[in-house]
């Protein structure tokens, strides 16, 4: 990749909001790895927990996160199943509890990546770290 990384790709793909290039997590999104967030970004020696505590905040970012995936998933349970009565409920509940355990891999990373990227004003791209 040369030229200026993009924004959008480091997101994606959880690069260090520093550099773009350096991974911000160990470990694959699913499978017997567990992530685990990196403390300084292995490339351009950014810190990535700025502060003790700082991921606290993406707390914030990963409920905000959750309550749309529950609400895009009981729309479509809605749309598959009709509307939410006595007989319903228990499947609209097992059905929305699955994808909020199923989706909790990527509410943990993009919270985090979100934050670092887009809620963290101290932390500037430097397109220098492209060309090295």
């Amino acid at each position: 990749m040369s030229g200026k990384t993009s924004k959008l790709y480091a997101i994606v793909h959880a690069k260090c909001p520093h550099c773009r290039r350096g991974a911000i997590f160990t470990g694959s999104l699913y499978g017997w790895n567990i992530q685990h967030t990196k403390e300084i970004c292995a490339h351009c020696g950014q810190r990535i927990e700025i502060e003790p505590g700082y991921f606290y905040a993406a707390m914030y970012v990963s409920y905000a996160m959750n309550v749309i995936e529950m609400l895009i998933v009981s729309f479509i349970t809605f749309l598959l199943v009709g509307p939410l009565e006595d007989n319903t409920f228990w499947t609209y509940l097992i059905v929305i509890f699955t994808g909020c355990f199923i989706l909790y891999p990527v509410n943990y990373r993009y919270s985090r990546i979100i934050l670092l990227h887009v809620l963290s004003p101290n932390i500037k791209y430097k397109p220098y770290y492209d060309k090295v």
